[in-house]
This record gives C-alpha cells, structure tokens and sequence, in this order.
C-alpha cells in the first residue's frame, strides 16, 4: 500500500504534486485509498486472473521513485481518472439506480493517469519555475481481456519530463516516453520505471527547452503554421507521408489561436511575435483537453513539431508548415 512507503520529507506530508489540473478533458481527481478500498480489480475474461490494478501501478512507480530520488522531496502523487465502468452486485438487480445502497454498487474506472512531483529538481525558463515529474498512464481499453494466456500482456505508459507550474503544463519530449508492451508483473513494471529514469537526460531536455526561448516566431509564420496546422488532415494521403503530423485537432488548435492573444502568461495581447517557448506552452496548455490515452502522444507531438519549427528557423531542415 502506499502509505506503507517511505514516509515523504516533512515539508511534503499531505501535499499532493500538481495542485492544479494537468489534464483536464473527461477527467476527475481521485485520491489513492478510494482505489484502494472501493474500486474492483478487472480480470482477464478467460482465467478471473487480475489485472495490474491502476493502485499498483502507482505504487510500484511510487516506490521506484523513493528508491531513485531517496534525498528529495517527493510530493504524493495526483491522480485523474475517466471513463467509469459502473455495476452492481445481484442482489440488486431489480433495484431503480436511485435505489441502489453503496455496498450494491460497484465501480472502476478503465483510464488513469497519475503523476508524481520532485520540487526538490527543478529549473527555470523564461521566469517560468520547472520541477522534475514522473507519471504513468494506463487504459484497459488497450488491453485484450479475453486472452487464453493466463497473463497476457498489459500496455502502461510511463513517463518523466519536467512540470511548468506556472500553467501545470507537462513538458514531455520523446526521450522521456516509455510505451510498454508485455508488462506482465508489478516487478516487469518496477524495472520499466528504473530503466526509464536511468536513462533519461534531464540536461539534455531542459537545454532544448531553453533553446526555444531564444526562436521567436512572427505573427506571420504563427498564422501560417496555425493555417497549414488545419490543412493538414485534409491533405491526400500520398502528400502527407513525407509531412511530420501534427495530432491536435481542430478545436485545440483554435485554442492556440485564442492563447496568442488571450493567455496571460505564453500570448501577445497586441499580436506579433512570441518566442517558440510560447508557442510550445500554447501547444501543451491545448492539449490538456485531450483524453487521458491520446495525452502522452500528443505531448510529445508538440514538443516534436516546436524543434521541427526551430530547425527551420535555424536552416537546418525544411519545414512543410512554414513553406
């Protein structure tokens, strides 16, 4: 259980990381004993095996990030999920839904996403205060629950970048990304979480993330990558493999638009120019509306398409967007 783990320094006991919302779409806060105590356990269909519950996964990461990081502060982790799956036991079969005492109910949730916060590591850029975060993600729905193996294989995405807790901003690049396939034990998930933090480069992450506060992008090429940004999925599929995607939608990207001239922090009231770190914080402030299982993938887009931007700029490599 968690609260069996490493005590947190005392500056953190009951401080949950990221007070604010670092993904908003579908999604509601959930506090670890809920899971613990309330939520069933799914199963795989054939055997009645469980599943690595979304508990254990935050615990198994929980305590990798104790055993990697035992000096620091380490913040509880938050957690969002969505999707409920809702049942009841058969007593209660016949019984309306407003009816229904707790004990008759039953309830999981199919996708999570949690994260853990080191304020303890941390950086600036631009004035904007960075701490270190690692965190997972997990969806049923990517499983396949009627395997005949006892223990198929269970996908988890783990993850460790930086925070901007100016805006609860995830900053994700692709060095950082761990897409598991064959996790079959709490202990193939500890090792997954130990390989992923040994080799990531937070170095080398924050330097490219500095970099971008040095590009700055007109008003011009911002309507241009914007413009092009929604032309994109209409292209002829032939004209698109040589294009890197860009995976926000419509309505997200229109929010960029709306942060150019409205957001306080990353936007330019008057129009003009903003620098590429803006730009890039426009981009992963959008994509907190997006699902918890496109959320990863399209962090990481964002920061993908930023570099892709200032590799143009830079005359280094051609950039469909900017023509």
């Amino acid at each position: 259980m968690l609260e069996q783990l490493p005590a947190l320094s005392p500056n953190g006991v009951g401080i949950s990381s990221s007070s604010q919302a670092f993904i908003e779409a579908n999604t509601i806060q959930m506090p670890i004993h809920e899971m613990q105590e309330q939520h069933i356990i799914p199963v795989w269909t054939t055997s009645n095996e469980p599943l690595i519950s979304h508990s254990e996964f935050i615990e198994a990461t929980w305590e990798q990030v104790h055993k990697n990081f035992s000096n620091e502060k380490i913040l509880k982790p938050n957690i969002r999920v969505s999707h409920a799956i809702k049942g009841r036991v058969p007593e209660a079969k016949h019984k309306a839904a407003k009816d229904l005492a707790p004990w008759e109910q039953t309830l999981y949730y199919e996708r999570m996403m949690f994260v853990i916060e080191i304020p303890s590591i941390y950086d600036e850029i631009d004035g904007n205060l960075l701490s270190l975060t690692i965190g997972g993600v997990k969806s049923y729905n990517l499983d396949n629950l009627y395997s005949k193996r006892p223990h198929g294989d269970q996908h988890f995405q783990l993850f460790v970048g930086f925070q901007n807790k100016v805006c609860c901003n995830l900053c994700i690049w692709s060095d950082g990304l761990k897409e598991e396939v064959g996790i079959r034990s709490t202990g193939q998930l500890k090792h997954a979480v130990d390989n992923l933090l040994n080799q990531y480069k937070a170095g080398k992450h924050l330097n490219a993330m500095r970099e971008m506060t040095n590009i700055e992008l007109t008003e011009t090429e911002f309507a241009q990558t914007v413009g092009r940004s929604r032309m994109f999925k209409h292209l002829p599929e032939t004209a698109k493999k040589d294009i890197p995607a860009i995976l926000l939608g419509d309505q997200q990207l229109g929010a960029v638009v709306d942060g150019y001239y409205h957001d306080s922090n990353f936007g330019n009231e008057a129009g003009g120019s903003i620098s590429m770190w803006q730009f890039y914080n426009l981009l992963t402030g959008a994509n907190k509306s997006s699902y918890v299982d496109s959320f990863l993938e399209r962090t990481v887009n964002a920061h993908d398409f930023s570099s892709g931007i200032i590799g143009h700029k830079q005359k280094k490599k051609e950039f469909w967007y900017l023509g």
